[in-house]
């Protein structure tokens, strides 16, 4: 409403009490955060901080992060950058669990690369990747049939991918690695990014993976979990 007086405009608003966050102080569940070595994808063995979102969709059969599916704490997204900081490391991976199931997770990423980190995103073939930031590195979990959560593929997501993101496939024996070929053929995934061949851990020799991969002139990369190696399983690592 306007009201002239002497000469003067004055505008009355009415306003509405809002709780709007900004960016800065959106909320998301953590399950931990810690600086270790890179295990996995090309960026093995470089000094990393782990920000580990809590909760996942799925149930595959050989995860290794079942704590994380429900313990953690809520943290502003300013307290994550805070403690991402504090480590003064230059890489920065987003992992789970399923840290696209918390939508907020889009505008962490985003302000990790604003901050200038090489930021890395972990996530499931089976969560929308059309929303994350461009310059996230993204490493797509394609799933197999040993992980019993082949049907939950997200098969459009190949689209959003470039040639700095990764695909990443679990094998947890022949069945899996001879899926693996074909889907690589059928959607012709060598065209679109780098390609991950990773064992299961404790449950498909590396040394046979690697053999078959030879025999078969695959163009792929053969990887095993240093972290594991050095460290074992576990939190934190």
């Amino acid at each position: 409403m306007l009201v002239v007086r002497d000469n003067m405009v004055l505008t009355t608003l009415s306003l509405q009490h809002t709780t709007a966050q900004t960016p800065e102080t959106g909320i998301l569940r953590v399950n931990e955060i810690f600086f270790s070595l890179q295990g996995e994808t090309s960026r093995v063995g470089l000094p990393t901080v782990f920000v580990r979102l809590t909760g996942c969709p799925l149930r595959c059969s050989y995860c290794d992060t079942e704590y994380a599916f429900y313990n953690g704490e809520s943290m502003s997204i300013s307290s994550i950058l805070e403690k991402v900081s504090s480590y003064g490391a230059h890489n920065v991976t987003v992992t789970g669990g399923e840290p696209l199931a918390q939508k907020k997770c889009l505008i962490l990423l985003r302000l990790l690369c604003d901050a200038g980190y090489s930021v890395s995103l972990e996530t499931s073939g089976a969560q929308n990747i059309s929303k994350v930031d461009v310059r996230v590195v993204k490493i797509l979990d394609v799933k197999t049939p040993g992980s019993g959560e082949a049907k939950k593929n997200y098969w459009p997501n190949l689209e959003y991918l470039t040639r700095q993101d990764e695909l990443k496939f679990v094998l947890c024996d022949e069945v899996d690695y001879q899926w693996a070929i074909e889907t690589i053929r059928e959607y012709r995934l060598e065209r679109i990014c780098p390609i991950l061949f990773s064992p299961v851990y404790s449950k498909l020799d590396p040394t046979l993976l690697a053999t078959w991969v030879l025999r078969d002139r695959l163009r792929v990369r053969v990887q095993i979990q240093l972290h594991k190696l050095l460290w074992g399983e576990g939190p934190g690592r």
